[in-house]
Order: C-alpha cells, then sequence, then structure tokens
C-alpha cells in the first residue's frame, strides 16, 4: 500500500479525545488533526515524536489531517491508523502471506451475520472446496518488549464479542480465523494482553481450542507506503 500523496511531517504536541491531536508541522505551523485509533496507543503518543499526517481535500472534513504514522523508537516507524489494516490485510492473502488459512478463491470484505448482529471483515471462499472462512483482523501498534507485541492495549469488550462469533460460527460448520496485522517491523511475536484485559485472554484461548486459527503478518513502514511483509507468530495459552 502505497501513500497516494506524500505525507506532512512534524511533532505531536498531544493526543487527546480519542480522536483528535495536536501536532507541530515542520514549517512551524501548529493544527489539529484527526486521529484514526480508538486504543490507549501504549509507546505511541509520546508528545514530542515525529509523527506522519495525510491531508484530505474534501471540504466537508473538519479536520483536513489525519495521523498516520508515529516513530515510536529510534529507527521504528508504527502506522496507527485503524482504517488501513483490512487493505494490507488483502494484500497479504493476495500473496498467498498468512499461515494457518484455506488458501483462498475468492473473498468478500465487510460480510454481515444478521443472527449475530455482526459483520467479519473477510469471508474467504477456499481453493480447496472446503467450508468457507469467516477471518476477523486486529490492528497491532502497542509497545513492544524484546520483540514481544500486546493486544489489545486497553480493555475492549468488542475484541471479546468478536471472538465469540468466531467460535459460534466454528460451531456452525465453517472456519474460522484471527488475525493480528503488526504494523511495525520490531516485533516476533503477538500475545493477548492479560494485565491489560483478561477477559480477552481467556477468549481467545477459547477460541483457539475451538479451532479458531490464529495468525499474525508484520509490516514494513515507511512514510511512502506500508507492506506487509512476513509471519510474526501468535502466543496462546489454551487452557
Amino acid at each position: 500500500m502505497k501513500f497516494p500523496v506524500p505525507l506532512l511531517s512534524g511533532r505531536l504536541i498531544r493526543r487527546y479525545k480519542r480522536f483528535l491531536a495536536d501536532v507541530r508541522l515542520d514549517d512551524g505551523q501548529e493544527i489539529t488533526a484527526h486521529c484514526p485509533n480508538t486504543g490507549a496507543m501504549l509507546g505511541c503518543m509520546v508528545p514530542g515524536s515525529r509523527i506522519w499526517l495525510s491531508e484530505s481535500d474534501n471540504p466537508r472534513r473538519r479536520y483536513r489531517h489525519t495521523w498516520e504514522l508515529v516513530e515510536a523508537a529510534p529507527g521504528v516507524i508504527v502506522g496507527i491508523n485503524t482504517a488501513r489494516t483490512n487493505t494490507l490485510v488483502e494484500e497479504a492473502l493476495e500473496r498467498n502471506k498468512l499461515e494457518n488459512l484455506p488458501r483462498p478463491r475468492k473473498w468478500r470484505r465487510e460480510v454481515a451475520v444478521p443472527d449475530l448482529r455482526c459483520r467479519i471483515d473477510f469471508l474467504l471462499q477456499a481453493a480447496d472446496g472446503g467450508p468457507d472462512c469467516y477471518l476477523e483482523v486486529k490492528n497491532v501498534t502497542a509497545a513492544v518488549e524484546e520483540g514481544v507485541a500486546l493486544f489489545p492495549d486497553a480493555v475492549s469488550d468488542r475484541a471479546v464479542r468478536h471472538l465469540e462469533n468466531l467460535v459460534t460460527l466454528t460451531e456452525r460448520g465453517f472456519r474460522a480465523a484471527l488475525c493480528f496485522c503488526v504494523q511495525r517491523r520490531d516485533v516476533d511475536v503477538v500475545r493477548p494482553a492479560e494485565e491489560i484485559h483478561p477477559a480477552y485472554a481467556r477468549a481467545l484461548s477459547v477460541a483457539a481450542r475451538s479451532g479458531v486459527h490464529m495468525c499474525g503478518i508484520r509490516c514494513e513502514v515507511t512514510p511512502a507506503g506500508i507492506e506487509p511483509r512476513d509471519r510474526v507468530r501468535v502466543q496462546v495459552d489454551v487452557v
């Protein structure tokens, strides 16, 4: 995924009200930008960090700029825009880079499951003729230690419901999978953040035991674009 126009760079002043960020651009101008990430953004919202923004020419937008990237550590650029995640995973599907998934013949995005009152990010039609596979995607940006990233970085009852829905779909005879899209290159393993959201860690364990496939993809992030590159291991304690 290449950014269609060059990004603007600056320094983060503060992120607040979840969806807003004050930024000092390199030319000295101070602006307010949209922050397209509802999480806690652990390690990714330190005041003074170098960040990159896209700019929209839509006159109806209240905030023309969108926060896209942050340098979370020296030389480590992180993609924080969760709206990009499904596009990145779709690129990974096209290149057959996702582990533990049936190779898809074709797929659809944002597929509704009416009786569960939810939408699943992808529905894959397997080339092997087996059952269709519902694929849910999660964006990973959280601070890491020794190559280990955490998810979620804040309590997310919605993420727990997504896991429960995937388990239900496996009980109905479908395949189901969860993909962690890691928008930073310094990660080798993703694990549930049990210390932040114990219920999510338990739900992930139940999902794995129920046959929900786990996979992860690591992205190379630069101001020019974001590319899904390598598989990462998902660490789940199945109890």
